[in-house]
C-alpha cells in the first residue's frame, strides 16, 4: 500500500490540490480576498502540463460563472471559488447552472458584509448559499467544512453530489478555514475521464455532438410553455425532497445526554467544541451538533434531540441571525431557540459562547 501524502498547507490552497487530485476539467475564476490562494495555488501547480486541466482567470466573477455553465453543459468537471461579493454577483448564473440541472461546483470563502464590507471571516453568506441564491424555486447543495482536510474532502464530495443529482453544489468555508494551516491528507491522483466515460456517463443531457440515434441535448433553463416549466419545477422539488432524504450530514458531539446543545457549522463549530468542554467541566450537560450539509439542512436530527427533551438550543453563528431560523423550524416550538453572534469580521471565543448560553438559557 502507498504512503499517505501528507502536507502542511493553507485552507484555500488544499482546494486546488484536492481539485487537481479528484480529476477536476477546468477552474474559471477571479481573486478577491480572503480566497485568492485557490486560483494562485492552481497557477503555480500548473495542471495544465500534467493533467490537462485548464485553469482561466476571467474577466469578472459574471465571466466566471458563466464559463462554468458552458464547461458543466459539456459534461465536464469545472468549478469556480470566489468571496462574498463575489458569489453576490454570480447569483444569475447559478440560477441559470440549477434550471439546465447542471453540475459544478463553487467555493464561497466567506468575508464580512454587507457590500464590501471587511476582508475578515463571517458566516454572513447562509441566506444567500440556503435560501436565495439567484431566483427561482432551487436549491444549491451546500457544505460547511470546518477544518483544513474538509476543505479537501469536500471537493470530492462536492462534485460526486453534484453529478449525482445534476445540481450545483457550494463549499461555504470562511475566511478563517480558508487562511489557517493545518496538516492534511491528500488524496491520490486519479485520471481525468475520458471522452468516452464522459459520453457513458452523461450522454443523456450533455452538449458534446449530436449522434444520429438521439434528440439533440440542449443545455438550458428557458422555457416559454408554463405548462412544461411547472412540470421542470415539479421534477427538480422531487430531486430536493431526495436529497433532503439521503444526502443529510452532521456531527453529534456529546448530545446524547445533553440538557442543551449548541448548533454551529464552520469555524464557529471549532470554537463551539471547545465550549462543550468547558461547560462540561463545570457539570453542564452541553453539547454540539455540528451541520456539514447546511442544504440539505439536519432538520430531523434537531427535531429528535427536541422530542427527546432538550431544553434548550443555541445556534452560534458569525452573523446578525440566520441559521437560526432554521433551527428553530426542526425545533417546531418543543423548546426554546437563542442565537449569538459576531459580526463584521469578529469571532467570538468559546467564553463568550458558554456566556451567551448562561445568559440567554440555563440561568433565565
Amino acid at each position: 500500500m502507498a504512503e499517505k501524502e501528507v502536507k502542511l498547507m493553507k485552507g484555500n490552497e488544499v482546494i486546488a490540490h484536492a481539485a487537481i487530485r479528484y480529476g477536476c476539467d477546468g477552474y474559471f475564476g477571479y481573486p478577491i480576498t480572503p480566497q485568492s490562494e485557490v486560483m494562485e495555488t492552481l497557477m503555480e501547480l500548473k495542471p495544465w502540463e500534467t493533467t490537462g486541466m485548464v485553469v482561466l482567470q476571467a474577466e469578472s466573477e459574471v465571466s466566471s460563472i458563466n464559463m462554468v455553465y458552458g464547461g458543466a453543459s459539456t459534461g465536464k468537471r469545472v468549478m469556480t471559488s470566489s468571496s462574498s461579493p463575489g458569489v453576490s454577483l454570480m447569483a444569475e448564473g447559478l440560477s441559470y447552472l440549477a434550471g439546465a440541472e447542471l453540475p459544478c461546483l463553487v467555493i464561497n470563502c466567506q468575508r464580512g458584509g454587507p457590500g464590501l464590507g471587511t476582508i475578515q471571516p463571517s458566516q454572513g453568506d447562509y441566506f444567500q448559499a440556503c435560501k436565495g441564491s439567484g431566483h427561482g424555486d432551487f436549491h444549491l447543495i451546500v457544505l460547511a467544512p470546518n477544518s483544513v482536510q474538509e476543505m479537501h474532502d469536500h471537493v470530492a464530495l462536492g462534485f460526486d453530489l453534484a453529478f449525482k443529482y445534476r445540481n450545483p453544489a457550494m463549499i461555504l468555508a470562511d475566511g478563517a478555514i480558508g487562511q489557517m494551516m493545518e496538516k492534511v491528507v491528500l488524496a491520490p491522483q486519479r485520471p481525468r475521464k475520458t471522452q468516452e466515460e464522459i459520453v457513458a456517463e452523461c450522454g443523456s443531457w450533455a452538449a458534446m455532438g449530436k449522434p444520429a440515434d438521439r434528440e439533440r441535448n440542449v443545455a438550458t433553463s428557458l422555457e416559454l410553455q408554463s405548462e412544461k416549466m411547472e412540470i421542470i419545477n415539479k421534477r427538480m422539488q422531487e430531486k430536493y425532497r431526495a436529497l433532503e432524504e439521503n444526502e443529510v450530514r452532521y456531527e453529534a458531539i456529546e448530545c446524547d445526554d445533553a440538557d442543551y446543545v449548541i448548533v454551529a457549522f464552520g469555524s464557529s463549530a471549532r470554537i463551539c467544541s471547545a465550549t462543550v468542554e468547558m461547560a462540561r467541566e463545570q457539570g453542564l450537560k452541553v453539547g454540539l451538533l455540528r451541520p456539514i450539509t447546511l442544504y440539505p439542512f439536519p432538520t430531523k436530527p434537531i427535531a429528535e434531540l427536541a422530542s427527546r427533551g432538550v431544553k434548550g438550543f443555541l445556534s452560534a453563528e458569525l452573523n446578525a441571525g440566520q441559521m437560526v431560523e432554521d433551527v428553530r423550524l426542526a425545533v417546531n416550538g418543543k423548546a426554546p431557540v437563542e442565537h449569538y453572534g459576531r459580526q463584521g469580521g469578529m469571532i467570538f471565543n468559546p467564553e463568550e459562547v458558554l456566556t451567551a448560553l448562561k445568559e440567554k438559557l440555563i440561568n433565565k
